[in-house]
C-alpha cells in the first residue's frame, strides 16, 4: 500500500508554507486582487478540482491585500495559520456554516452524493477529508511530475532514469493507509486518468497513474508554461489502452524492425573488420523514424531534413530514405573516385531522395545533410537548410518542411552548439517552427560513463530552455516508441515547437565494430551479452499474441536477406564511387547549359546605382508620421549627398551591391550579431520609430515593386550557432547571396568548427558547393587583442592552391579558372566599389565557392576610402591587384600591401615626399593568388625593389602565404616591413601600438 501511495513529490500544500511568503509579499508591490468570488463556500470548489497550489496563494495574496475579498472561513484559516496554529488546527469553520463545536463543513454541492469516501448529501466535510483530497491531488500532480525517475526505461534494468537520487525525490508519506485504497475520490480537473468516469477508488487512481507515467514511457512536461500544451500531453498519456495498437500495425512494426536488424547483420557478415558503426541495441530507429516521417506527412509535410551522427546512418539511408543498397555496399570497395576532391567516410555521407510514401501515397522528399566527426556541428547546418526551404517554399509556418534531428547521448548534453541550435528555434527570422530530436541513448559515450559525463540527471535537460516536451522510452518496447513518435508528430504539427524523443537503449558493440568495450564497461556489457535482441523479443511476443506465426517471422528475414544479396551483387560489378550520388542538396539545373568559366559582368547603368542610392539615402515615405532618430537624419542627408556627388562610402556601397541584385531577383539575406544597424553604426538599414514600438522601415526592402526579398537578422549572441545556420541556408539555392557578418573579426574563432569542417573543405568531401559569404571586421586600431584580428592567416592556410604551382602564361579567363579550382576566396578590400563588385561576382560566377573578406572599421568613414560612379558602372569589374597609377614614373620600391594599411602608406609617402620614388599596390584578392595581376605590375618597374607591408605581426597577416608565391613568380626575395612576430595578435596598449604603427612605416620606407 505505502509503497504505491508514496511515489510522490510534492510536500502536501500547508498554510505554513504559506506563511513563508507573507513577508515576501509584504515587502513587494502590492498584489492586485484576482478576479475571482471568494464570498461563498463554492469558492472552495477549485481547492479540490485542482490548480491547488496556485489557488491558494492566489487566495492568501488576495487576503493579504483586504482580508474581506475572501470567505470568512479562509479569512479565520489565514489570520489562525499567522497567529502560530499548529498543522491541522487553524481552520475554523464561521458559524454561519456549522455549529461552533462540530469543526465540520458542508460539501454536499461539492461531491458526489453517497459516493464511498464522501460524506452522503447533506453531510459534513472534515479536515480529515479535505487533507486526504488534497493529497490524492499531490499525488497526481507528482506522478505528472516525476513519474518518469521511476519509469521502466533501461533495457539492461541496470539503472534507473534518475542517476542523481531521483528515488528519494519521489517517496513522500501522504498520511493515507490500506484501508483508504477502495475509498473513491473526485478527480481534479488537472489528469485525464479517468476518461468519462469524474471519480475513481484510490487503488484505480494509482494503477492509471502507473500505467501512464511509470511503465515505458517516462514523459518530462510539467515545467512547460503553457497551461494548453500541459494539458494537450496529459491527454495524449492518461487516458487507459492509449497505447494499443491493431495488428496490422504491429506487423507493420515488426516488418520495419526485421529490415533494420537485417542490414546490421548483412553488413556484419560481409565486411567483419570494417567500421561501419551499427546499429545493434537500438533497431527500433528505424521503425520510429519511419512512423515519424509517415505521421509528419500525414499533417502535410512534403519534406524533411535530417541531420545525425554516424552511429546508424547507413541503416536510416537504406531504410529510411530508401538509397540503393548497391551504392551503400559499393563504398565498401576499394574503389577510384569518379568525381573531384578527396571525398568522406561512408559512414559520414548524406543523400537525397524524392520518393513516394507508401503508407500515405503522398511523394516526400528525403535529405540528410553530411556532416563530420564532430558529432552535433550539422545542427544548426540542418537548420539553416530547413529555413530556407520553407523561406522558397512560402511555407510560413512550417506545415511543408520540416527538419529532423539525431543525436547521441553523451553528445547531446556535452556539446554546446546542441544549446545554441535550441537558442535559434523561436527566434524569427531563425524558426524552423518546431524540430524533432532523437537521442539514440546508448547510456554512456565512446567510454566515459554518464556519472563521468555529465552533471544533470538525463542527457535531454537541454531542451528544457526552450520548453519542449521530453519523452523518454524503452527501445526495447516498440509499440511504446512508435506512439511516442505518433505524439511527437502530432505535437510538432499543433504546436509547431520543438519535441524530444529518449530513446533509452544500448550500444551491442563497442564505439565501432572493433572496439572491445570490456575494457572499460565489463558490467554493462556482461549484462548486454545476456540480453536477447529487440527483434527476437517482440518476434516472441507477437507469436504468443497469435499476431503472427514463426514462419511469417522467418519469411520475412529471409526476404530481405534475398534483397541484400542481390544489391551486393550488383555492387560488385561498380568500377567507381560516385560521391554526387551522395549530394545532400542538388541544385537542379544550375550547372547544365553554362560554360564552367564564363562570368557574367558585374558593372551596372548608372541609373540604377542611382536610384538605389536615393531610396536608400531617403527617410521613410510616410516621413511626418514615422519619427526617425536626429542622428540618423543627417546620415541620410549625407548618403543623398554624396549620390549627388556620384560617390559612395562603404554602407553605401554595400547597399547598392545588395539592391543591384534585389533588382535582378536574388535574394538576400544578412545575419550576425547586429548587422541591422552594424556594430559601428555604419549600416542602418532598418530605421526604427521614436515613438512607436516595433515600428520599423527597411529601405533596401522597398526599391522595386517586383523585387526579390530581402532579409536583414540581428542574431542571437552565438557565432558557432548561427554561422552554421547560414551554410545550411546557402546551400539550399544558388541563387542567393547569403551573409553572415561577425561582431569582430576574431569572433570567428568561437565558429571554428564550421569554417574547418563545413566551409573550407565541403566541396572536396561532400561535393557541395556554397556562396556563403562571411564578412569579418578587421584591422589594427589599437583597440586591444580581441577587436583587431579575423586571423587572416588561418584562411589561407587552408586555401587549396600550391604556391609553387606557378603559371607562366595566362588565359583570357585565368581568373575564373583560379576561382573554379580553389576551395575558397580570401580577400581584404580597400574601396567600396571593390568590395560592390566582389560581392556581385558570388552571383555572377558560373559555381559557388565561400567568400571570406576581411572588412574594415575605420575605413567605414574614412574620407579618403570613397569609389565614385565610374568604378561601379557597366565595363568595371572587381581589382584583384589596384595598381599604382603609372605616370612615367621609375619607382626604386613597390610596396604591395592588403586592407587599411593601405591608407596609412599612402599618408606617410606623402609625408615624407616619397611619391616619385616609392610605389604601393593592393593586393585585394590574396586567395587564389593573382598571379597574372601581380606580373603585370611588377613588370612596369623591372628594377624596382618589392616588398610586402602589412600591419599585422609577422606569424599573422598575409606574409607566410605570400611570400613564397611572390618569390616563385618573381625568382626574387620580397622584403618585408609590419610587426615582429609575437604571440599575441595585438597589443593592448595605445602607446605600444602607436609605436609600433610608426615602426612599421619607418620599414616600409627605409
Amino acid at each position: 500500500m505505502h509503497r504505491l501511495i508514496s511515489r510522490l513529490a510534492i510536500n502536501k500544500p500547508t498554510i505554513n508554507s504559506l506563511m513563508k511568503i507573507k513577508t515576501r509579499s509584504q515587502s513587494s508591490s502590492p498584489v492586485k486582487t484576482p478576479n475571482k468570488n471568494f464570498s461563498s463556500a463554492a469558492a472552495a470548489e477549485p481547492f479540490l478540482n485542482g490548480g491547488t497550489s496556485n489557488y491558494v496563494e492566489e487566495m492568501y495574496n488576495a487576503w493579504l491585500e483586504d482580508p474581506k475579498s475572501v470567505h470568512a472561513s479562509w479569512d479565520a484559516f489565514f489570520r489562525n495559520a499567522a497567529a502560530g496554529a499548529a498543522p491541522g488546527t487553524a481552520y475554523q469553520p464561521p458559524p454561519s456554516l456549522a455549529p461552533p463545536a462540530s469543526n465540520t463543513l458542508p460539501l454536499s454541492s461539492l461531491v458526489p452524493s453517497g459516493a464511498a469516501g464522501f460524506p452522503v448529501a447533506g453531510g459534513n466535510l472534515t479536515e480529515k477529508i479535505i487533507d486526504d483530497h488534497l493529497a490524492v491531488q499531490a499525488i497526481i500532480r507528482s506522478y505528472q511530475s516525476r513519474g518518469h525517475h521511476i519509469s521502466k526505461l533501461d533495457p539492461l534494468d541496470i539503472s534507473d532514469a534518475s542517476s542523481s537520487g531521483g528515488k528519494e525525490l519521489v517517496y513522500r508519506n501522504y498520511m493515507l493507509e490500506e484501508h483508504d485504497m477502495d475509498r473513491v475520490f473526485k478527480l481534479p480537473a488537472t489528469t485525464f486518468i479517468g476518461g468519462k468516469e469524474k471519480a475513481l477508488p484510490l487503488k484505480e487512481i494509482l494503477k492509471r497513474l502507473e500505467d501512464a507515467y511509470c511503465r515505458s514511457i517516462g514523459v518530462e512536461f510539467m515545467f512547460i508554461n503553457s497551461l494548453e500544451q500541459c494539458n494537450w500531453i496529459r491527454q495524449k498519456m492518461e487516458p487507459p489502452g492509449i497505447t494499443n495498437m491493431d495488428a496490422e500495425t504491429k506487423r507493420l512494426i515488426l516488418g520495419r524492425l526485421t529490415r533494420a536488424s537485417g542490414l546490421e547483420a548483412f553488413l556484419a557478415k560481409k565486411w567483419s573488420s570494417e567500421k561501419r558503426f551499427g546499429l545493434e541495441g537500438c533497431e527500433i530507429l528505424i521503425p520510429a523514424m519511419k512512423q515519424l516521417i509517415d505521421r509528419s506527412t500525414e499533417y502535410g509535410v512534403e519534406s524533411i531534413i535530417m541531420g545525425m551522427p554516424h552511429r546508424g546512418r547507413l541503416n536510416v539511408l537504406a531504410n529510411v530514405c530508401r538509397k540503393p543498397l548497391e551504392q551503400i555496399f559499393s563504398q565498401f570497395a576499394a574503389l577510384e573516385t569518379a568525381d573531384e576532391g578527396s571525398g568522406d567516410v561512408k559512414y559520414h555521407l548524406g543523400t537525397y531522395i524524392e520518393r513516394l510514401n507508401r503508407m500515405t501515397n503522398k511523394n516526400i522528399r528525403l535529405a540528410v545533410v553530411a556532416n563530420p566527426s564532430h558529432l552535433e556541428a550539422v545542427d544548426p547546418v540542418v537548420q539553416g537548410k530547413t529555413r530556407a526551404e520553407q523561406f522558397y517554399r512560402g511555407d510560413n509556418e512550417g506545415k511543408k518542411v520540416m527538419s529532423i534531428l539525431l543525436h547521441g547521448d553523451a553528445a547531446f548534453c556535452g556539446q554546446g552548439i546542441v544549446f545554441e541550435t535550441f537558442h535559434l528555434s523561436d527566434l524569427p527570422d531563425y524558426t524552423t517552427h518546431g524540430t524533432v530530436h532523437i537521442v539514440v541513448n546508448n547510456q554512456i559515450g565512446f567510454t566515459t560513463d554518464p556519472r563521468h559525463s555529465r552533471s544533470s540527471p538525463y542527457c535531454t535537460d537541454v531542451a528544457r530552455v526552450v520548453n519542449a516536451p521530453i519523452f523518454h522510452v524503452n527501445a526495447d518496447d516498440p509499440e511504446a516508441v512508435i506512439y511516442v513518435c505518433n505524439v511527437a508528430a502530432e505535437w510538432r504539427a499543433t504546436f509547431h515547437k520543438d519535441v524530444v524523443i529518449d530513446l533509452v537503449c544500448y550500444r551491442r558493440n563497442g564505439h565501432n565494430e572493433i572496439d572491445e568495450p570490456m575494457f572499460t564497461q565489463p558490467l554493462m556489457y556482461r549484462k548486454i551479452k545476456q540480453t536477447k535482441p529487440c527483434l527476437d523479443k517482440y518476434s516472441a511476443k507477437l507469436i504468443t499474441e497469435g499476431v503472427v506465426s514463426q514462419e511469417e517471422v522467418k519469411d520475412v528475414k529471409e526476404k530481405y536477406e534475398r534483397i541484400c544479396e542481390e544489391s551486393y551483387q550488383k555492387a560488385a560489378h561498380a568500377t567507381q564511387i560516385k560521391y554526387k550520388d551522395w549530394l545532400d542538396s542538388p541544385w537542379s539545373g544550375f550547372f547544365e547549359g553554362k560554360d564552367p568559366l564564363k562570368m557574367n559582368p558585374t558593372g551596372i547603368h548608372e541609373e540604377t546605382l542611382r536610384h538605389i542610392g536615393k531610396r536608400f539615402s531617403s527617410p521613410p515615405p510616410n516621413a511626418a508620421e514615422f519619427e526617425i532618430h536626429k542622428g540618423l537624419e543627417r546620415i541620410l542627408k549625407a548618403r543623398m549627398d554624396m549620390v549627388e556627388n556620384r560617390t559612395v562610402d562603404w554602407a553605401l556601397g554595400e547597399a547598392m551591391a545588395f539592391g543591384s541584385l534585389l533588382k535582378e531577383g536574388i535574394h538576400v539575406r544578412l545575419s550576425g550579431q547586429d548587422v541591422e544597424r552594424g556594430t559601428f553604426s555604419h549600416r542602418h538599414h532598418v530605421l526604427h520609430h521614436q515613438t512607436v514600438d516595433k515600428a520599423k522601415y527597411t529601405p533596401l526592402c522597398n526599391l522595386y515593386p517586383d523585387q526579390a526579398p530581402y532579409t536583414v537578422s540581428n542574431s542571437s549572441l552565438s557565432e558557432f550557432g548561427v554561422l552554421g545556420f547560414e551554410l545550411g541556408y546557402s546551400m539550399t539555392n544558388p541563387n542567393a547571396l547569403v551573409c553572415w557578418e561577425a561582431q569582430f573579426g576574431d569572433f570567428n574563432n568561437t565558429a571554428q568548427c564550421i569554417i574547418d569542417q563545413f566551409i573550407s573543405s565541403g566541396q572536396a568531401k561532400w561535393v557541395r558547393q556554397s556562396g556563403l559569404v562571411l564578412l569579418l571586421p578587421h584591422g589594427m586600431e589599437g583597440m586591444g587583442p580581441e577587436h583587431s584580428s579575423a586571423r587572416l592567416e588561418r584562411f589561407l592556410q587552408m586555401s587549396s592552391d600550391d604556391a609553387d604551382d606557378v603559371h607562366t602564361s595566362f588565359s583570357s579567363n585565368f581568373d575564373v579558372e583560379q576561382l573554379h579550382d580553389i576551395n575558397w576566396i580570401v580577400a581584404n578590400c580597400s574601396t567600396p566599389a571593390n568590395y560592390y563588385h566582389i560581392l556581385r561576382r558570388q552571383i555572377a560566377l558560373p559555381f559557388r565557392k565561400p567568400l571570406i573578406i576581411m572588412t574594415p572599421k575605420s575605413l567605414l568613414r574614412h574620407p579618403e576610402a570613397r569609389s565614385s560612379f565610374d568604378e561601379m558602372v557597366t565595363g568595371t569589374t572587381f581589382q584583384r591587384v589596384i595598381a599604382e597609377p603609372n605616370e612615367g614614373r621609375n619607382y626604386r620600391k613597390l610596396i604591395f600591401c592588403s586592407g587599411k594599411v593601405y591608407y596609412d602608406l599612402r599618408k606617410a609617402r606623402a609625408d615624407r615626399g616619397l611619391e616619385n620614388e616609392i610605389g604601393i599596390a593592393r593586393l585585394e584578392q590574396i586567395s587564389p593568388f593573382p598571379y597574372d595581376a601581380v606580373q603585370a605590375e611588377t613588370s612596369k618597374y623591372p628594377s624596382a625593389q618589392i616588398m610586402w607591408a602589412q600591419e599585422e605581426h609577422k606569424n599573422n597577416g598575409a606574409w607566410t602565404y605570400v611570400q613564397p608565391r611572390f618569390n616563385n613568380l618573381l625568382h626574387g626575395d620580397i622584403k618585408y616591413a609590419g610587426r615582429a612576430t609575437a604571440a599575441s595578435p595585438a597589443t593592448g596598449s595605445k602607446h605600444q601600438h602607436l609605436k609600433e604603427v610608426a615602426q612599421l612605416l619607418d620599414d616600409a620606407f627605409a
